[in-house]
């Protein structure tokens, strides 16, 4: 394919040759398009959600059950972004030693291998997920409408490397409501 100056290209900011759907600890932020503030207010340091934001909250917690291999901690919702630590945890294989006697518990062997879902498509379908529930409170429940998409095009992801690093973001996704009005998300 050859380049076209008049056809808009982004880079990916994905680390190049990382496998995504491999086992462990990543650190996301979505931001809802033009940083809208739909999902609540920050009142005295604190994330107060109103009912977009508590149904957010509520189907990041469900996600779990679409996606077997992940483990939720840390997230917080805010007024116009998200911010969450998703773990892709290992499959496990239950090995049971030769000529092991019955009602002796097989060992457990952790293997590194990829899983077929990327941090990309559990964002997606979290998103995805989001807007269609989004758009039923906007024709139900009189929900504030939005220009066509709700969430921004991208999300930005980090992958956590050390427990030193898994650290500062928790305490960073903790602190970041009293913390709003210097936020860069802040409008």
């Amino acid at each position: 394919m050859t380049y076209n100056p008049n056809i808009p290209h982004r880079r990916s900011i994905r680390l190049k040759g990382y496998d995504y759907s491999r086992a462990g600890l990543y650190f996301i932020t979505i931001c809802v398009k033009n940083r809208k503030c739909l999902f609540g207010k920050i009142i005295n340091d604190e994330m107060v959600l109103n009912d977009t934001g508590e149904m957010v909250e509520a189907k990041w917690l469900e996600l779990p059950q679409r996606f077997k291999n992940i483990q939720l901690h840390e997230f917080i919702v805010m007024p116009n972004h998200f911010h969450a630590i998703l773990e892709i945890v290992a499959a496990t294989l239950v090995v049971a030693p030769k000529g092991q006697p019955q009602g002796i518990a097989p060992t457990i062997a952790q293997t590194d291998t990829p899983t077929s879902k990327t941090v990309g498509d559990m964002v997606g379908a979290f998103q995805s997920i989001v807007t269609v529930e989004y758009i039923r409170g906007v024709k139900n429940a009189n929900w504030p409408r939005f220009n066509k998409k709700l969430w921004q095009r991208d999300y930005w992801e980090h992958i956590i490397r050390n427990e030193q690093s898994y650290k500062r973001i928790s305490d960073y996704i903790r602190d970041n409501p009293a913390k709003w009005k210097g936020d860069k998300f802040y409008t």
